[in-house]
């Protein structure tokens, strides 16, 4: 296995939280679901991770109930390893990197809530990592922030991303090649 997919932050708390009403894909959990499939089809280590703020008394606190996948989610399977991050990348306070080197993983798929936070961190640090990195764009959800729509966040995310730190490609795309492998 020298590939997996890190699922991030596809959970309760965004959808606890006022914004949820205006995130980019309320069923982001479909997207999610087919590559879910379509790892475990593939055999890849598939790490689901979680943002917690302990002690903050929000939605993001784990006394809240909320720090859990969406509901619609499949749960992980036995293997699967669930980590629980504190940064805006799924790095910096979490053992991925030893569980991917363990793996002998060399490529990520990443995909998830926040598109330009926490998604598009862990893929510039994955990145710089040594890690090929695939950033599935129709994977991921934002919110409007400002003047920006969330349309235009995951526009923007896509092309700063694009050949530098990542491959962009969509669901379809990676199902497809799937097939044909």
């Amino acid at each position: 296995m020298n590939r997996a997919l890190i699922v991030i932050d596809v959970q309760e708390s965004f959808r606890a939280h006022p914004l949820w009403g205006r995130i980019s894909d309320p069923k982001i959990a479909e997207q999610v679901g087919r590559l879910v499939a379509s790892a475990r089809a593939a055999g890849d280590l598939i790490v689901w991770v979680l943002h917690t703020e302990p002690g903050s008394a929000g939605v993001f606190d784990p006394e809240s109930g909320h720090v859990r996948l969406l509901e619609e989610l499949e749960r992980p399977l036995p293997g699967e390893p669930v980590l629980h991050k504190t940064s805006h990348n799924a790095f910096t306070t979490t053992n991925l990197q030893q569980l991917l080197t363990e793996a002998g993983v060399r490529e990520l798929r990443v995909c998830g809530i926040r598109t330009e936070q926490c998604v598009e961190t862990t893929t510039r640090i994955g990145s710089d990592l040594g890690y090929r990195m695939v950033f599935v764009t129709d994977a991921t959800a934002t919110h409007p922030i400002g003047d920006l729509s969330a349309a235009a966040i995951i526009e923007r995310t896509g092309a700063v991303l694009r050949d530098r730190f990542a491959r962009i490609a969509t669901v379809a795309e990676l199902e497809a090649e799937a097939a044909g492998a």
